[in-house]
Parts: C-alpha cells; structure tokens; sequence
C-alpha cells in the first residue's frame, strides 16, 4: 500500500531532474536575465523555490521534534556564504521586492548543489514519516492551524510552480 510519504516522495523526487533542466548550462547572466524589468529570474526562482523547501519541511520537522533534521541546509551547509546575497539568512523570497529579486545572481552549479542538498534533506524527513503525523499541526501563526499534510502540500506546489516557470524563461532565452 503506497502512503502519503511515499507519494509525496516519488513527487519531490522529480524535482531535482527539472531544476538541472531549467538551470542546464546556462551562464550567470542567462539564469539573472529578466524578460521585462520585474520579471523574476531562473536564479532567484531556483534560490526561492529552494528556499521555501528547505525552510518549510525544516520547521515541520522541528515541529514534529525530528531535531535532527530542523536545520536548513542554507546555513548548516554553508550556502548562505556561498551565496553571498544581502539578505538576512531567514529570507526565502516570500515578499521580496523586485530590486531584491535582481541581487539573486548565481552561478548555475551552485543553485544546483543547493536544491540537491535541500532535496536530499526532505526526503530523509519524508521517510521518518508514519500516518498518523501528516494531520500533527506545524504551523500555529495561521488560522486554522497548518498540518504537516498542508504545509507539505503547499511546498510541493510551490517548487512545482517555480520550476515550471523556470523552464519557461529558459524556454524564451534560448529562443532569442
């Protein structure tokens, strides 16, 4: 019988194929080019995308006291200083002003190793999972209070989403 865990892991294991699709080769200035002024980056959508993942299963895991794996991998694997960016080391995108969006520069293997850390981290909190722990709440600021099912569901939407839109700006730059 196949669980919630093992669906959402076959789901998120199609993640990090996607990202190298949309990142591929591309040079610095290809993955921080925008098709109009505003228009968000194949950097900063794989930086945020990432972000969000590693933030979000982190505090789900610390809700749930699987300690060992509430850390991000932006800190405790040095990405943070690998970045460089000029954001405080919480930030994940959420808000971000289009100016913010531009400092998202990147070489390519760097978002990468990033997603691929992160992904490695979700699947291992994924397989710490039993039934009973995807209706636990992890999230008390919203209303009603967010379940590991919901905040699972929302992150693998979220990456599904930006991924998707990276392939696309790709798309454009490689038809221009």
């Amino acid at each position: 019988m196949t669980t919630a865990a093992d669906a959402f892991t076959a789901l998120f294991d199609r993640m990090p194929a996607l990202v190298r699709d949309a990142v591929g080769d591309l040079a610095a200035d290809d993955l921080a080019r925008r098709l109009d002024p505003d228009a968000n980056t194949i950097a900063w959508l794989v930086w945020h995308l990432a972000r969000v993942e590693d933030d979000h299963v982190s505090k789900a895991a610390e809700a749930l006291g699987r300690d060992d794996l509430a850390e991000q991998a932006y800190v405790a694997d040095g990405f943070a200083d690998r970045f460089g960016l000029p954001f405080p080391t919480e930030a994940h995108g959420y808000g971000m002003s289009s100016e913010e969006v531009g400092q998202v520069r990147a070489p390519g293997d760097l978002l990468v190793a990033y997603y691929d850390a992160v992904h490695e981290k979700t699947g291992a909190f994924l397989g710490t999972l039993s039934d009973d722990d995807w209706e636990r709440v992890v999230d008390t600021s919203w209303t009603p209070p967010v379940t590991l099912l919901a905040r699972i569901t929302s992150v693998a939407n979220e990456v599904a989403q930006h991924v998707g839109q990276a392939a696309f700006v790709r798309g454009v730059i490689e038809r221009s």
